[in-house]
């Protein structure tokens, strides 16, 4: 019996090929269990010749990438770049990401951690006007914001750190 992730792999791996589309730009996230095993399934199929695959898939068929080992005591990825920890700069807001902005913090257990928040629809930030500040502090009760790990700490103190990611009509208050 087929559980959802095998049809959605299967739809998948389908419409890729109707579209001549790289496995490699299946849409799971990069690094994903299903990014995974969609490649791990293509290479299956492309095995039984169930899977035509692109110039691209190819090369990338006789790699071991969507295949597992054990590694220091950790489930790892074979034939995929890890990411590595680096030396962050802490508490200081950047511009940037899947988000407008970001910042490296750390948590109680004190792993780093990146948060991010802003929309990216294509609203704009509104420092400038007092009555539109005085709603989202409101709305977003920025007076109990405390927690440096939320979104919503550092969207309640970006009027702080307006200078240092380029916005105007910043200053020391919430919103």
């Amino acid at each position: 019996m087929k559980t959802f992730k095998d049809i959605m792999i299967q739809e998948t791996l389908d419409a890729m090929q109707e579209n001549k589309d790289s496995i490699f730009d299946n849409p799971f996230r990069l690094g994903s269990e299903m990014f995974f095993q969609t490649i791990h399934e293509a290479r299956r199929l492309h095995l039984e010749g169930k899977y035509r695959p692109t110039a691209v898939d190819k090369n990338l068929l006789k790699t071991d990438l969507g295949e597992f080992a054990e590694f220091d005591g950790q489930h790892v990825p074979l034939d995929c770049p890890m990411h590595e920890e680096k030396d962050v700069e802490l508490n200081s807001p950047k511009k940037g990401g899947p988000k407008k902005y970001y910042v490296y913090v750390k948590d109680k257990d004190d792993k780093i951690k990146k948060v991010t928040w802003g929309d990216t629809t294509g609203l704009k930030v509104k420092l400038g006007n007092k009555a539109a500040r005085k709603s989202f502090a409101a709305r977003h009760k920025c007076d109990t914001a405390n927690d440096k790990t939320t979104a919503r700490y550092w969207a309640c103190r970006l009027p702080h750190y307006a200078k240092q990611l380029g916005l105007s009509d910043g200053g020391n208050f919430f919103w």
